[in-house]
């Protein structure tokens, strides 16, 4: 039989090894805990899922990766992630911040203007970005991503829906420029991959259920064209 430990001696042993040095947040994160908490929770979990897609890949990249909050947990799953950011800040902050990941390498510029070996990673992902872009870039976004994937590499793009745009805040709508359906975001992938999936999200919850009432859009490419 095992030895019976006391309250106390059970305490100690699942939780002194936590007693690490505590990561900061980076400012976007750190604006959102003090103003808007839960939207930390649908963050999160919209990284899990291109996490889940890519686990055991060799590498993948990301596309925009702002202050990095949801990238250790793509990094949880692939062996090599390369996060890429045009503000420089951010770049800064996440290698000073993240600097005990290992797999993580940050390096600033946009996917179009970065000069990346072709067929040299598994999967590409970017959550919240292709909706702050001109739409003249629509198509150089997608496609700089599939230039540099391998043959059957995956493409994952996670967005707001169009159809929510009535009810998002004031501040989102000057932002989100360039919003998509799920039917554009399918048409615009379909030029590029040969197999296009979509998928719908609301709040944390992921599901293929009725398109125009999905708060977040999800479209996955899969085999370079």
């Amino acid at each position: 039989m095992k030895k019976k430990i006391s309250q106390q001696q059970a305490y100690h042993l699942g939780t002194d090894y936590q007693f690490i040095d505590s990561v900061k947040l980076g400012p976007w994160t750190s604006y959102s805990l003090l103003h808007d908490p839960k939207h930390l929770g649908f963050v999160l979990a919209r990284y899990k899922f291109p996490a889940k897609m890519f686990d055991e890949f060799e590498r993948a990249i990301e596309v925009g990766c702002g202050d990095a909050f949801g990238t250790p947990i793509v990094a949880q799953h692939v062996k090599q992630v390369l996060a890429i950011e045009p503000d420089g800040r951010h770049v800064k902050s996440n290698k000073r911040r993240l600097a005990k990941i290992k797999n993580i390498e940050f390096r600033q510029g946009t996917i179009q203007d970065l000069k990346l070996a072709p067929d040299s990673f598994d999967g590409a992902y970017s959550i919240d970005v292709i909706e702050h872009l001109d739409k003249h870039l629509n198509e150089p976004f997608v496609e700089s991503q599939a230039k540099i994937l391998k043959d059957n590499g995956v493409c994952i793009i996670g967005t707001p829906n169009r159809t929510g745009n009535q009810y998002a805040s004031q501040r989102s709508r000057v932002q989100h420029i360039n919003l998509h359906s799920q039917q554009s975001l399918k048409k615009l992938l379909e030029k590029f991959f040969s197999r296009v999936f979509m998928f719908g999200m609301n709040d944390e919850v992921l599901h293929i259920g009725y398109a125009p009432m999905c708060h977040y859009i999800f479209g996955i490419g899969v085999g370079v064209k």
